[in-house]
């Protein structure tokens, strides 16, 4: 498939030029957003408001009123996509969408972007998924930061992570078979997209689901030739292409047999099952996708998160009777971040504002969760790197309740969750490290896979000090 960049043909051009915003923004998102009536939801929900130039709620009168200086605030470029506020609205706004074809109109009319540095960001990760297939994390950040003229930035940080093992110099490259065979898996078996993350800087994340998969025998099958989906930039950069790159994976599911695709990545989860609900859903789109990828897509796949398919394909009777050494003592925070339930219209979550199935997983481990507030707060995501500061502040109030909480570690099921979490702990400026776990890796120790089998020599914040004195570890 070709990943390039699509810039809007000629008579897209003049469609595009002939409508409103508010115009634009229906044929994008299906949203009509003359149906917002200003209750301040989305933006009494967004994380970042007090960040941003102009509220969500501005930004959705401002284009009721016809005024395209919207396109030159700072906000909808610094909106992190966590959907809280598309969840929350009461008319069913996608008002996240709306962000994101916001920020790819002012692109499309060459208007500067009102923070250059996260569309620089953007613009280098699709450049880099065009060049490798994949998102080459090394080169990305080492590009981002020589746009930026500051060479050195997060020179720390990439030392720490070259020392732990989640920095590779050599980039990775979808394997170039030529079409797929549909194969009879057996019944342990699942379809398995990875996410380009996890050979590198969730290294203790891809090895410790390794671990577990081995451990509750069952196969993961990744896509043949999968790619990058996407996440992170493609829906903030080409409506096209924020499907076409995820429907592939999923296509390809479908011609190997399966009906099940699961991702452990938040955000490649979340990117799956937003295309795919969207060529169910929507005739055109399917037709696009089938152009894109010259295959015609029958609708027989369900994206789930990993931790969905614990839960359901393994169940927790399972996985308590393969505990050898019960979590008994760490009091652990469940961070969900913003995906896994969120956007509820897509995931259909019942518990999104508190969910609890990572909880009754570490229950099953033996380990005690606390009740907090912060489940679902936005890390910030890709504003990790682009914009450390805003994310910074976001991570501190995350951690902080979790402590005030009376957590001693925390939990999450997400690699970007995982590596801000975790590598930020100098920029968020606590008085005392926080051990993050990948909730798989607490799964492997408890099924006794020890230390190799958690991978726990790649964590940043070394998490063993914390589990010897708890005994879990001798």
């Amino acid at each position: 498939m070709d990943t390039s960049i699509s810039q809007p043909n000629e008579m897209d051009a003049q469609n595009c030029d002939k409508m409103t915003l508010a115009d634009l923004l229906r044929d994008k998102t299906g949203s009509n957003v003359y149906r917002c009536y200003q209750c301040v939801k989305c933006t009494s929900g967004c994380p970042l408001s007090d960040q941003f130039d102009m509220t969500p709620n501005q930004i959705m009168r401002a284009v009721q009123l016809g005024d395209d200086s919207v396109l030159e605030s700072k906000a909808i470029w610094l909106c992190a996509s966590c959907y809280t506020c598309a969840s929350r609205c009461p008319q069913a706004i996608d008002v996240t969408g709306v962000m994101d074809t916001l920020r790819i109109e002012a692109t499309r009319r060459k208007i500067k972007p009102g923070i250059p540095e996260i569309a620089k960001f953007n613009e280098l990760f699709m450049a880099n998924i065009k060049r490798f297939g994949r998102v080459y994390e090394f080169g990305l950040m080492a590009a981002h930061n020589i746009a930026l003229k500051k060479p050195f930035n997060d020179l720390k940080m990439g030392l720490r992570m070259l020392r732990r093992g989640k920095l590779g110099f050599v980039p990775e490259f979808p394997n170039k078979k030529k079409g797929t065979i549909r194969a009879d898996y057996g019944d342990r078996a699942i379809a398995y997209f990875p996410g380009c993350s996890m050979a590198c800087s969730a290294a203790e994340y891809g090895r410790s689901i390794e671990s577990v998969a081995k451990a509750l025998d069952f196969e993961l099958v990744e896509p043949d030739g999968w790619g990058c989906c996407g996440a992170g930039a493609a829906h903030a950069t080409d409506h096209e292409l924020a499907v076409t790159l995820p429907m592939k994976a999923v296509a390809t599911a479908e011609k190997m047999g399966f009906d099940t695709l699961t991702s452990a990545c938040s955000a490649c989860f979340s990117r799956l099952k937003c295309s795919e609900q969207a060529v169910r859903q929507n005739d055109d789109t399917a037709r696009m996708v089938g152009q894109a990828l010259g295959y015609d897509y029958q609708g027989s796949v369900d994206v789930h998160h990993l931790v969905d398919i614990l839960l359901e394909k393994c169940g927790l009777d399972e996985i308590s009777a393969r505990v050898s050494n019960p979590l008994k003592g760490l009091r652990i925070a469940c961070y969900y971040g913003c995906l896994i339930s969120r956007p509820t219209k897509v995931t259909g979550a019942e518990d999104a504002e508190y969910p609890m199935k990572i909880d009754h997983l570490l229950h099953s481990l033996g380990a005690e969760t606390v009740e907090w507030q912060s489940k679902t707060d936005c890390c910030g995501g890709s504003l990790g790197v682009s914009k450390t500061d805003v994310a910074a502040g976001l991570m501190r109030k995350i951690m902080t309740n979790a402590r005030t909480a009376g957590a001693e570690a925390i939990v999450t099921m997400c690699p970007i969750c995982h590596l801000n979490l975790d590598s930020r702990q100098p920029e968020i400026g606590l008085d005392e490290d926080v051990p993050i776990f990948q909730a798989t890796q607490l799964m492997a120790l408890a099924f006794g896979q020890g230390t190799d089998g958690a991978a726990l020599r790649h964590n940043l914040v070394d998490t063993r000090p914390y589990l010897k004195k708890k005994g879990i570890l001798s």
